[in-house]
């Protein structure tokens, strides 16, 4: 079954996703730092949390201090950890781009995802993320759900790295953000509520 068949079909069974939920850019970059290894709705307290404090900006999330950053973010999980990246990012963001993403938006999509993976704390899957869903560049987000689906339907091999799988899916589908956004997020679906690591429901998957 070809990616795009795949598409096709989760999208029949479940509509659009409506993803990645964030009122700014900013906010959905955040939130892709935020989310690394723990689930959406711990995040989406931390995000309240940063709201609450007046500091879910790029200037006042910059001046902000790693402690009461950290505070904030708690329920987010590796609440310290994910401050430290957090600074990381921000000291990118100012420096490279003195806090303004519409500029940081304008740039072409490599250079941005070399600058976002050199920043410590961002790998490829937080990187696209930010690229996709904030910054709108037609690149494709994979994770553990992806990479689960797609070999256990043989689409893959189980030694493809990230960038392999990342390639496979943005040399079989239109380059498109939308297309791309959207698949993803039926991806997430799929995996978190039939192809389940233990015990599949595969008997009533929509892919079959």
């Amino acid at each position: 079954m070809k990616p795009k068949l795949i598409y096709q079909k989760l999208y029949t069974a479940f509509g659009p996703q409506h993803w990645w939920p964030g009122e700014t850019p900013f906010e959905v970059m955040v939130g892709a730092i935020l989310t690394q290894n723990t689930n959406w709705q711990n995040v989406e307290i931390a995000i309240k949390n940063l709201k609450k404090a007046g500091a879910l900006t790029p200037d006042k999330l910059y001046k902000i201090n790693h402690k009461k950053l950290a505070a904030l973010i708690r329920p987010a999980g590796y609440f310290n950890i994910k401050a430290k990246r957090l600074k990381n990012f921000l000291e990118f963001l100012h420096g490279a781009y003195n806090n303004n993403i519409k500029r940081m938006a304008s740039c072409d999509v490599k250079l941005l995802r070399g600058q976002l993976l050199s920043v410590n704390g961002i790998g490829p899957e937080t990187a696209d993320s930010i690229l996709l869903y904030a910054l709108n560049k037609p690149v494709f987000v994979v994770d553990a759900y992806t990479r689960r689906i797609f070999l256990r339907h043989k689409l893959i091999k189980k030694d493809f790295t990230y960038d392999q799988v990342r390639e496979f899916f943005m040399d079989s589908l239109p380059r498109e953000k939308k297309l791309f956004n959207e698949f993803h997020a039926l991806i997430v679906k799929l995996g978190k509520d039939f192809c389940l690591k233990r015990k599949p429901r595969c008997e009533i998957c929509p892919l079959g």
